[in-house]
């Protein structure tokens, strides 16, 4: 059957059978589909030729090959030799969780307790370290510490926090532990040797007249080991020192001589002392050698 020929004159749109007419001629659809469908100018023609092989490629591909380009499809088919090995991997996984359920699992003998040591002693011990006291010091006890910080380092100075009226807090002066058990033995054992090492000890004023009169009648004495002299009013805690020392010896103004570690007395006690011979005696029994300096100089 021919074509109906469409030229440049012919009218865009050829008339639409009806629905009847086209029930009643079957051969009558293709020509006016064709006819519709055929554009006008020969550069349409082309686009439409195009168009229409795209989508017949297209479904082609999708498809034939289809299956080849996505993997999960090809899973899906039960023909796949992929999609068997998947199912025996499936297969064999769950029989293995299976059989791991049902042996029982044997649980591996307890370790035996490491070795524990008894604690409880040392946790006393040191409980009963932290609620001992401090150690109180007697007035001679806290003077011969205080004494021995002073003379040990000439940096050595109370803290202005101290209050002089009551006892000093032994930490600050001592350098060990007052709260272990051996304190009050390492206390004795400090008492001794500050004023064995310092036998003849002198709290003065470098501008006093008493005082220059005291380390005169000492230096006329030439002892050995010399006379240990604390200027109170040069120091930096001289205003802590004065009335800490006056607590501690009961000599209401400087200067203070100590030997042995004990008062000798008042100024005019010391004068009189120095002409009956009694201060050689005093110095001598507590340790320092009176000519002792001049006989040093005589023999260089």
């Amino acid at each position: 059957m021919a074509l109906p020929r469409v030229d440049s004159r012919s009218p865009l749109h050829a008339p639409t059978p009806s629905f009847s007419d086209r029930k009643m001629s079957s051969s009558f659809f293709a020509p006016a589909l064709l006819s519709a469908l055929h554009p006008r100018k020969a550069k349409y023609r082309t686009t439409l030729v195009g168009l229409i092989f795209l989508v017949f490629l297209s479904t082609y591909i999708f498809l034939i090959h289809g299956t080849a380009l996505s993997p999960a499809l090809s899973l899906r088919r039960a023909d796949s030799p992929v999609a068997n090995q998947l199912d025996v991997a499936l297969e064999s996984i769950e029989n293995s969780r299976v059989q791991g359920a049902a042996v029982p699992v044997q649980e591996k003998p307890a370790s035996p307790a490491p070795h524990q040591h008894d604690t409880s002693s040392y946790q006393k011990a040191k409980g009963r370290h932290r609620q001992r006291p401090a150690l109180q010091l007697l007035p001679a006890q806290e003077l011969a510490a205080v004494s021995s910080f002073i003379a040990s380092l000439p940096q050595n100075v109370i803290p202005p926090t101290v209050n002089p009226a009551h006892p000093i807090d032994p930490q600050l002066v001592l350098d060990f532990d007052t709260r272990s058990a051996k304190a009050a033995d390492e206390m004795r054992q400090l008492e001794l040797e500050v004023w064995s090492r310092n036998p003849v000890f002198v709290y003065s004023k470098l501008y006093s007249p008493l005082s220059r009169e005291l380390k005169t009648i000492l230096a006329n004495l030439y002892l050995s080991p010399a006379p240990t002299i604390i200027d109170v009013d040069m120091r930096d805690d001289s205003d802590v020192l004065k009335p800490l020392l006056k607590r501690l010896t009961s000599v209401q103004e400087l200067p203070i001589l100590l030997v042995g570690g004990k008062v000798l007395g008042t100024m005019e006690e010391i004068k009189e002392m120095a002409k009956d011979g009694r201060l050689e005696t005093a110095v001598s029994a507590a340790g320092s050698v009176v000519n002792g300096a001049k006989k040093k100089k005589s023999k260089k």
